[in-house]
């Protein structure tokens, strides 16, 4: 955000990140997002105030890869998107005192075959515990097997950064035409 040329403050608050199970796989990051704001609306002093949340998954198939709960879930979940084409999904809530929207980016990534010994490398030397689907596209993993993107690079990284920046910028305009 801030080499788009925001001016933020960040602001954390612990959420449950449990969604109902019979929810439809592309709906889980957007709700958790819609989730996290509702959880942090308090962070909204003034009426111009705007509060953004995201939160990202991992879907193979429709099965939902959230972060790992450990190093050995991290190389299951790793085996598992080896050579294949997996979808990250990121959902993203603005809300002011006012106004809520939620909305979502897809985009598919493919990995090619990855060996343990390249995995167990990985898990060592980098964070796989803090990322959905245990890997970070921008780091060693993406760098040397993610093969092929169809969409947004930054919502494989956390943010669809452009696709924010039109939404504030509609969301920012709504107020100024009701006169806010």
């Amino acid at each position: 955000l801030h080499e788009s040329g925001y001016q933020f403050v960040v602001q954390s608050q612990d959420t449950d990140e449990s969604f109902p199970s019979e929810m439809a796989a592309e709906a889980v990051a957007p709700f958790l997002a819609e989730k996290k704001a509702l959880a942090c609306r308090n962070f909204l002093k003034h009426p111009d105030d705007l509060l953004l949340t995201a939160d990202s998954v991992v879907l193979l198939g429709n099965r939902v890869i959230n972060k790992p709960e450990n190093e050995a879930d991290a190389l299951l979940m790793l085996r598992s998107l080896q050579n294949t084409e997996h979808r990250v999904v990121t959902g993203v809530c603005l809300l002011s005192q006012t106004k809520a929207v939620v909305f979502s980016e897809t985009t598919h990534v493919s990995v090619a075959a990855i060996s343990d010994d390249d995995i167990l490398f990985y898990i060592k030397n980098y964070n796989p515990l803090d990322k959905a689907g245990s890997y970070g596209i921008q780091d060693w993993l993406g760098l040397n097997f993610v093969t092929d993107i169809k969409g947004s690079y930054t919502n494989v990284m956390g943010l669809p950064t452009a696709r924010v920046r039109q939404e504030i910028a509609a969301f920012v305009e709504h107020f100024k035409t009701i006169g806010v």
